[in-house]
């Protein structure tokens, strides 16, 4: 009897025991959640310029990123402007698009320009061997893409013909478009543009190591220097960047092209120059692209995300490389495709690369901004893949139809950042672990806009916990706070055509105090402050 009620007594202590162990382990961990993310911004130590080109855009003729994107044809019933769809120009507009990347891609090096100008009838209709072997009319050409981007308020960065294109038409091109007083710049005329167009950078190939060669580092130097040497820009408006093609994050034949580049440019003469290194990389989870664009697991999520943080340490490795042979920072780094990519839509072409785009895509947006504003001073551009119905894009058509893709949000809540001046900040990253993978549960930046205010943008990585954020400006009184969080309740929430604001910014109201702010911030969220401060 003694026994049974000492063994009674045994297992009320230990369910005592494990009660209050199980209450203080759940204690910890809603701490731990509820946690407050003390973060510090210096105003006193201003960084350099987040260039505005950081917010590019790529637009290639793939799938119907052009062709229903957006060209629709003067004759088109779908309201237009010499054959460009009103409503892309008008949703483009509000993202202040620096410049957008043209004609690819892949199919820029089996692009002949004069293939697309002049009258429909000197058209020359081709296959578009690089994207679904669909044919490709040439209807949009240069001068229909000059006055998109001219519609849209942004500059051009076009990729020349290296693969199978000449020197010779890669220099006629920019002097049928910059020139003056030439045969080349009359024959323009003709064609409806009797100025010069602006330039802004000049991609001599695209990915030379893979679609658009293939050359070893060594054999596309050889090529580099011709067509640089000879390919000249004659608007002395605009002082054309020419950008040489580097290495791609995941194609080892790639690999070296850095170094060797580099090694070149230090020892070039004075024919030739460059002014940026084009780098890729996408954030796919392996090749070919299998991971769902809807309907994923947190396991699959916190994947893509450790993926997307890896743009960090690939800069950084070129950028050593680059610091060996150009310590003054003469030559920038240009991401100039970037994105995710995903399995194709069910039903779709698989060579049209079309896929949703989800809440999940926010999150790596924004964490590639920071990325690249971090690096502002070798970073001087990048361009997402893709603009319109392509990859992660910032636009979705149908016929008529459009909807706006929660990326498209997200770019457009970071336009304050374009051309700011980065601000130090510190904060606490926390961490956020799905199954064996460690992740930082928040990450920030911070940056003073060309209005004078104070822009901070907090991406809440964790898909489960909120986040309670404590901003110090010490010294400095806060005047005011305003604010837009881009949040949904799942990480798979995506914009239809029937359902189009399930994932856009909402108004986020935040506490201030003398020289503090504080600001909730949800799950898988990402939130933009403005702030004016008195000095």
């Amino acid at each position: 009897m003694r026994q049974y009620l000492n063994l009674k007594k045994l297992i009320a202590i230990t369910s005592i025991f494990a009660l209050v162990f199980s209450f203080s382990m759940c204690s910890e961990k809603e701490q731990a959640n509820s946690s407050t993310v003390k973060m510090s911004i210096d105003l006193d130590q201003p960084g350099p310029e987040i260039n505005r080109h950081i917010f590019g855009q790529f637009a290639e003729h793939l799938g119907f990123g052009i062709y229903g994107g957006i060209w629709v044809g003067p004759e088109s019933e779908i309201p237009n402007t010499r054959g460009i769809r009103n409503d892309v120009v008008e949703a483009l507009k509000a993202l202040k698009v620096p410049n957008v990347r043209w004609p690819g891609g892949c199919f820029a090096d089996q692009y002949h320009w004069r293939d697309g100008i002049g009258t429909p009838e000197e058209r020359k209709s081709k296959i578009n061997v690089s994207w679904g072997g669909t044919p490709e009319p040439n209807t949009f050409g240069t001068h229909e893409f000059f006055d998109f981007i001219n519609m849209i308020g942004s500059e051009a960065f076009i990729s020349a013909n290296v693969g199978s294109g000449t020197v010779q038409s890669s220099a006629d091109w920019l002097e049928y478009l910059t020139a003056t007083g030439s045969s080349l710049a009359e024959e323009r005329a003709r064609n409806g543009h009797p100025e010069p167009y602006d330039v802004a950078f000049w991609g001599i190939g695209n990915e030379v190591w893979g679609c658009g060669g293939p050359f070893t580092a060594a054999e596309y130097i050889t090529e580099l220097k011709k067509f640089a040497t000879f390919t000249n820009n004659y608007n002395p408006n605009v002082n054309t960047q020419f950008v040489a093609v580097g290495p791609d994050s995941f194609d080892e034949y790639s690999f070296g092209y850095s170094e060797a580049i580099m090694e070149a440019w230090s020892k070039k003469t004075w024919t030739w120059d460059i002014q940026g290194l084009s780098l890729h990389k996408y954030t796919r989870g392996g090749w070919p692209a299998v991971i769902p664009a809807t309907g994923f697991d947190e396991l699959q999520y916190a994947a893509m995300i450790k993926e997307t943080l890896g743009m960090d340490q690939f800069i950084v490795d070129n950028s050593t490389i680059m610091d060996k042979y150009d310590p003054d920072k003469k030559v920038s780094i240009l991401v100039d495709e970037w994105g995710t990519w995903y399995a194709p839509t069910e039903g779709t072409n698989p060579g049209f690369l079309q896929q949703q785009n989800s809440q999940r895509d926010v999150i790596v947006a924004a964490l590639n901004f920071n990325i690249f504003a971090r690096h502002a001073e070798r970073v001087h551009g990048a361009n997402i893949a893709q603009m319109i119905n392509v990859l992660q894009a910032m636009i979705f058509t149908e016929g008529e139809k459009m909807v706006l893709t929660p990326t498209y949000h997200a770019f457009r809540m970071y336009v304050p950042f374009q051309d700011a001046i980065r601000l130090p900040i510190n904060f606490d990253k926390g961490k956020y672990k799905a199954g064996n993978i460690d992740l930082p549960r928040v990450d920030a930046i911070a940056a003073k806009g060309k209005d004078g205010n104070i822009y901070v943008a907090i991406t809440n990585i964790d898909p489960n916990n909120p986040a309670s954020v404590d901003l110090e400006f010490t010294g400095h009184s806060i005047l005011s706070v305003n604010g837009e969080t881009l949040y949904a309740s799942s990480i798979d929430a995506i914009n239809t055509f029937e359902q189009p604001n399930n994932v856009s910014p909402k108004t986020i109201k935040a506490n201030v105090s003398g020289s503090n702010i504080s600001v909730a911030v949800q799950p898988q969220s990402v939130t933009v402050l403005a702030i004016a401060v008195k000095n």
